[in-house]
């Protein structure tokens, strides 16, 4: 005789294995859920420093 205790096993475990896969964790969820945000906020923020000194050399050289 054995003296191990006796197994016990989770019979929904393969169903619920799902849920513990990282497609599902938080980080994934969030950056899922605005796809294109950081492309967009680093575009914008090109155009408006580009735009700044755009506007800055051109008003300097008409007098206005």
């Amino acid at each position: 005789m054995s003296s191990q205790p006796p197994l016990f096993r989770d019979p929904w475990a393969k169903r619920e294995a799902w849920r513990k896969h990282p497609v599902f964790s938080n980080r994934a969820m969030f950056s899922s859920m605005f796809p294109g945000l950081g492309i967009a906020v680093v575009a914008f923020t090109a155009y408006v420093v580009v735009d700044t000194f755009y506007a800055k050399s051109h008003s300097q050289g008409h007098g206005h």
